[in-house]
């Protein structure tokens, strides 16, 4: 059964009957009337039986230390940290997560240390992971992985995600260098994360650049059974009117989903595309929701 929790600041109180608890940690906006600090961003701490994950680590330390303090985690007894992809507003605050984690194992796939630039107002910004690999692998244990992956019991990864199935949300803006010239980000490295529960699968999505419907494609493909969840970014906050049609219908129709928590890099436009097809199975995904499976 899944419930919704406010989080309680200081951390967990009384016994937890759920499988599994997923706490967002970073999102673009917190919970109304708390301390949750906010920031473009995203990483959620998944909670598996004796098992923690962090799926993602924000733009910044200092928000990821800020509201894990507020919630009482302090990451020492994490099993490993996965990496959605190299972007730093994913990856920002791993230098924080390693310094509480020490000696973690790191899952991301091997495209994740590309170098990523964004074309904004006629310049080229980097937006790569701000860590090079050296300095993780000095810190941690790097597991590069290109296919789906058992992270814990009941926790998995989709792997490289296979394009065809639905349009991508990639963006022109988004670039790297190959063979000397500026190209378009294929974003291989872009991965999900996915949750066995009894109430089916939940998928917990970082930007979901390879898009949704090929996001979800991937999971019925690998892991079967029902989707019941998607929590996080959908990178639907630019798409134009024929992609957000087709992504609410598969979900709404094919994929069946019956709840979605919706943050990051959904948009408000995205968000209220959904909400006004869905009703009250969408709902927002701010820093500090707590929910239970």
């Amino acid at each position: 059964m899944m419930r919704i929790e406010r989080m309680p600041e200081g951390g967990r109180q009384g016994s937890d009957p759920s499988e599994f608890r997923i706490t967002c940690l970073v999102d673009n906006t917190a919970q109304l009337s708390s301390r949750f600090w906010a920031e473009h961003g995203l990483s959620f701490l998944v909670e598996a039986r004796n098992a923690k994950v962090l799926f993602d680590t924000g733009q910044s330390g200092a928000v990821l230390a800020h509201n894990l303090a507020l919630l009482g985690e302090d990451l020492q007894d994490l099993s490993a940290i996965v990496l959605s992809h190299g972007h730093y507003d994913h990856t920002g605050g791993l230098a924080e997560a390693l310094s509480l984690a020490k000696g973690v194992e790191v899952i991301a796939h091997p495209d994740v240390f590309r170098e990523r630039f964004s074309r904004r107002d006629g310049e080229l910004k980097s937006i790569g992971l701000p860590f090079p690999r050296p300095e993780i692998e000095a810190r941690a244990r790097l597991r590069l992985e290109r296919e789906a992956i058992e992270v814990v019991p009941g926790v998995m990864t989709t792997g490289q995600i296979p394009r065809g199935f639905g349009p991508e949300t990639r963006e022109p803006r988004h670039v790297v260098r190959e063979e000397g010239k500026l190209v378009p980000d294929p974003f291989y490295d872009d991965q999900a994360l996915v949750l066995r529960t009894e109430r089916g699968l939940v998928v917990v999505l970082g930007c979901c650049h390879a898009g949704l419907i090929n996001t979800l494609e991937r999971v019925r493909s690998i892991f079967g059974g029902k989707i019941h969840a998607i929590l996080g970014g959908t990178h639907l906050a630019r798409a134009d009117d024929a992609c957000l049609t087709q992504a609410i219908a598969a979900v709404k129709d094919e994929y069946e989903v019956e709840q979605l928590y919706l943050g990051h890099c959904t948009g408000m436009r995205g968000f209220l595309a959904f909400a006004q097809a869905l009703g009250e199975r969408v709902k927002p995904c701010p820093a500090g929701l707590r929910l239970e499976f």
